[in-house]
């Protein structure tokens, strides 16, 4: 862990960088398997399937007896675990279905939006390290209450060509369609591309390791739309003296766990508390089974001593953290200076596992600074809005006049006459 106390803002560019990996050997790579994949289809995807993740497959589609079995093999506690979360995902995310309102912006000239959900979208769940059946819930919620015609999932199985149990149960609580046996960049391919058996989709969402990210972003270049631009994991915690440094410590620790890439990064206003989470950190870390993954994620993480709390805010705003939890006593006035931050924790027992798994709110969220400009997946993600307009005959005399100007001045003469044949014929009849 990298202690830096009161650092000058000249220093701020450093202290907010993430982890730099070379990926200009891994995008051809990439390149090369998205190419395969889009000319030799199914194919191509079981032949990458035995290459990298060690299974033959006669088959990528997952059966009804493969799903009717994973429900025997889960526990009865971790199946109320799933429909508890998916019950407070589906309820918070139900709150931002949209309403559009018709708004007339002037007499005779209406304006509405309409929102349609995307109709068929492609989720991606990692299946290595840790099988994320949590993130299954999280993109395929929403999909469902949008009104997606069509979720397609993607996963990587194991040896054995099984998927995680659990990801299947998720996956039939949250209604998906149509789950195939594919991990990695193939399972990418196959969804921006279509295959004999996967269906091509229109948006694909989830997280992964490089190798996926990289395949998001070649394919969202021509073939298909992707959630969001994304990194490793991080948290920023902003902690102070009224803090408790255990809960702190282990906050820290369940995003160090992530991956190696994973950050971590402690914003404090005291100098005691922070060498008793140091502390705290290394008496934890030896109890975790992800030990050296943590510890290697600690590597690449900072615990900075700063002299207030407006400089400790506008640390994290430049950060943009993933995580940002707020574990102060006065955690609602910071609260009001968060501008840049993916997903808000407040208070000592609002830990991020709550938004990881039950709260309801969404852990698909903009890492690596992309949340400057990014929000989380919500429903939003899964719909688009199209505008409407009507135009009556007052209409047409209000902003006729104003359009075939602006369309004169911009040299756009065709725009202007589809404009004045109307107010002509309008005239014509009038006289």
């Amino acid at each position: 862990m990298n202690i830096i106390k009161y650092p000058k803002r000249s220093e701020w560019s450093i202290i907010v960088e993430r982890p730099h990996l070379d990926v200009s050997q891994l995008n051809t790579t990439v390149q090369s398997v998205l190419e395969k994949i889009k000319n030799e289809g199914d194919a191509a995807v079981i032949e990458f399937e035995s290459k990298f993740d060690h299974v033959n497959l006669q088959s990528l589609a997952v059966s009804k007896e493969e799903m009717d079995e994973a429900e025997r093999l889960i526990s009865d506690k971790l199946h109320h675990a799933l429909v508890l979360a998916h019950h407070n995902i589906a309820k918070f995310h139900e709150s931002q279905k949209f309403d559009g309102s018709k708004i007339e912006t002037q007499p005779g000239v209406t304006c509405w939006q309409k929102s349609v959900p995307i109709q068929k979208v492609g989720l991606y769940i990692p299946g290595g390290t840790a099988p994320l059946f949590s993130t299954v819930l999280m993109l395929a919620t929403p999909a469902k209450i949008a009104g997606c015609d069509e979720i397609v999932l993607c996963t990587p199985p194991n040896r054995e060509g099984k998927v995680n149990p659990a990801i299947l149960v998720a996956a039939k609580i949250a209604g998906v369609n149509k789950i195939y046996k594919a991990g990695g960049v193939q399972a990418i391919g196959a969804m921006a591309y279509g295959t004999e058996s996967v269906p091509k989709v229109y948006k694909i969402f989830g997280p992964g390791n490089q190798y996926v990210m990289a395949a998001k972003q070649q394919v969202s270049l021509h073939d298909v739309a992707i959630d969001m631009p994304a990194g490793p994991s991080e948290v920023c915690v902003i902690a102070d003296e009224t803090s408790n440094p255990v809960f702190v410590a282990a906050d820290l620790l369940s995003q160090a766990e992530h991956g190696t890439d994973s950050q971590v990064i402690l914003i404090t206003t005291s100098e005691d508390f922070l060498y008793k989470v140091n502390d705290e950190v290394k008496v934890q870390l030896e109890q975790l089974p992800r030990k050296e993954i943590a510890s290697k994620a600690l590597d690449n993480s900072k615990f900075v001593l700063v002299k207030d709390k407006e400089e400790a805010m506008e640390l994290s705003n430049t950060y943009a953290p993933e995580h940002l939890i707020l574990s102060t006593n006065d955690y609602d006035e910071l609260s009001e200076k968060v501008i840049n931050a993916g997903s808000v924790f407040l208070g000592q027992y609002a830990c991020e596992s709550a938004g990881d798994y039950a709260s309801g709110t969404n852990h698909t969220l903009p890492t690596h600074g992309y949340a400057l400009a990014y929000n989380g997946v919500n429903l939003d993600s899964y719909n688009r809005k199209v505008t409407f307009q009507h135009l009556t005959k007052e209409g047409v005399k209000n902003i006729g006049p104003a359009v075939e100007i602006m369309a004169e001045n911009e040299q756009l003469i065709a725009h202007k006459n589809a404009m004045t044949v109307r107010l002509q014929a309008l005239k014509n009849k009038a006289e």
